[in-house]
């Protein structure tokens, strides 16, 4: 049995069909200066990169 990286699983989010999502950087400090716009997109979760989906999938196989 492989051991899931808990770094991995607490950062990233696997959907019912497969995508890999991680949370928008940029929503920690310096919001005064962000536009509602930029704040809005940063809260919804983003889809990863091939490369880093490959990644998760080692890190965190049960996830899939």
């Amino acid at each position: 049995m492989i051991k899931t990286r808990k770094s991995i699983a607490k950062k990233f989010k696997v959907t019912g069909s497969g995508k890999v999502l991680h949370r928008a950087p940029g929503k920690r400090h310096f919001l005064r200066n962000k536009t509602v716009k930029q704040k809005r997109r940063m809260s919804q979760d983003k889809p990863c990169s091939p490369g880093v989906t490959k990644f998760v999938k080692i890190g965190c196989p049960n996830l899939f």
